[in-house]
């Protein structure tokens, strides 16, 4: 069987995707492919965000390989997964472009797992995967005669919508160390979330356990990446070894939550990279702050969302410190990581000066806290189950609306008023002939 594996390029004219712009790591694509190819199967991983390959180039690429399965991805990289773009425009023009190519399609990723109808019918695709998708891709290797014995997988037979099973979770201790294209990786000149200096060479995304164990009102993480899980070990640290031959001197870990783990900071501390996280401070002592900086984190990103208690106990943080005593840990990151930030949420519950006088406290140590964002409420989270059930066929359209509805400032990588979703996607992607 030959399967394509489609990382689109992507673009954000009028979303409100506020995530990371320059390409990065496919990982989910990289686990997918290592288990197809070890299960005898041809695999094609095109990254067109990555060579910026318009869509004609992409269509090309992959008419050659002539696949029997193409598989394309609703957010550019899990990292970005539970921060998405809401339309699903650039999967819809990828898809346009390859009309003619033939193989069935198959549409993993947020939009998939949260919504599968909506997904099926605005990509016109066979089948769409619910959850992380590296096994299931595996499975559908099968006719499509066997589907009703795959888990979770939705699609259109008979007119009706099947959903087989809920979202996958991967068994994580058993992914294989990646391995990556020495040429693509001399591409990643991008260093994510790093301030401390200028690359001077590649950088590269890694993973090193997936999901969280907390469940913030704002986090879309229910329906994919949810139940906190590690990779093992010595395949992290293979790769990462791998990727440090081949040029790379930085490495940004996407986990949801970057735990505190002596052995694999231990093990970084005898490795020449350095690495960022995002983290939640209150999980940090300061002698493992200190094993951080020197096992070479760089950047750390932590989530506080709020200045008051009240306004984390609105979000479900359940934090274990007093906002004086994030002030205090924070401060004490900074005297071992060059480059500490501390996200703010708009959350509704924080008096604006006092914010204000928070993050004017910490910019005295050398700490970043950003401007409180406006929280989109994405389907499929807490917050947006709270307010309107379970996430139906209209689920990010509703959600557009309320934020487009419910604020008039927004995230200061927007540089206009995001667009509603009607104006940002096509009606319906032109079906194969």
């Amino acid at each position: 069987m030959r399967f394509a594996l489609l990382n689109p390029r992507w673009t954000f004219d009028g979303s409100i995707y506020f995530g990371c712009r320059e390409p990065h790591l496919p990982l989910e694509y990289g686990y997918a492919r290592a288990l197809l190819e070890a299960a005898g199967h041809d695999v094609l991983l095109v990254d067109a965000h990555l060579h910026d390959l318009a869509p004609a180039g992409m269509a090309a690429r992959i008419a050659a390989f002539r696949p029997d399965r193409l598989v394309i991805t609703t957010a550019p990289s899990y990292l970005f997964w539970r921060c998405a773009p809401p339309e699903l425009r650039v999967p819809q023009e990828a898809l346009q472009a390859l009309g003619p190519v033939p193989g069935l399609r198959i549409v993993v990723g947020p939009h998939a797992s949260t919504t599968p109808g909506a997904a099926l019918r605005k990509l016109d695709a066979d089948v769409a995967v619910l959850g992380e998708c590296e096994e299931t891709l595996v499975r559908l290797a099968a006719e499509r005669e066997a589907w009703g014995d795959i888990p979770s997988i939705a699609y259109v037979e008979g007119g009706a919508l099947r959903v087989r099973g809920g979202p996958a979770a991967c068994d994580m201790a058993a992914l294989p160390a990646l391995r990556w294209d020495a040429g693509d990786l001399s591409r990643h000149r991008h260093h994510h979330h790093r301030f401390d200096a200028a690359p001077r060479a590649p950088g590269a995304e890694v993973e090193f356990s997936r999901g969280c164990p907390y469940h913030c009102t704002f986090c879309a993480k229910d329906n994919f990446r949810d139940d906190y899980r590690k990779r093992a070990l010595p395949a992290v640290l293979d790769e990462i070894d791998g990727l440090v031959a081949d040029g790379v001197e930085y490495v940004y870990f996407i986990d949801e939550i970057f735990l505190p783990s002596r052995p694999l900071l231990e093990s970084l501390v005898e490795r020449d990279v350095l690495f960022g996280v995002q983290t939640r401070i209150d999980l940090w002592s300061a002698p493992m702050l200190e094993l951080l900086g020197r096992a070479g984190c760089v950047s750390i990103e932590a989530g506080v969302e709020s200045i008051t208690v009240e306004g984390r106990n609105l979000l479900d943080k359940g934090s274990r410190l007093s906002t004086e005593q994030l002030a205090e840990r924070l401060i004490e990151a900074k005297r071992h990581v060059p480059f500490v930030q501390a996200n703010l949420l708009e959350s509704g519950s924080d008096d604006p000066a006092e914010v204000e006088r928070w993050r004017g406290h910490l910019q005295q140590f050398g700490i970043w806290a950003n401007m409180p964002v406006p929280m989109f409420p994405y389907p499929g989270s807490p917050g947006y189950t709270r307010r309107w059930g379970a996430a139906d066929d209209q689920a990010w359209e509703r959600a557009m609306e309320a934020y487009l509805a419910g604020f008039s400032q927004f995230s200061d990588l927007q540089d206009a008023r995001p667009r509603p979703l009607s104006e940002l996607e096509m009606e319906r992607v032109h079906a194969r002939s």
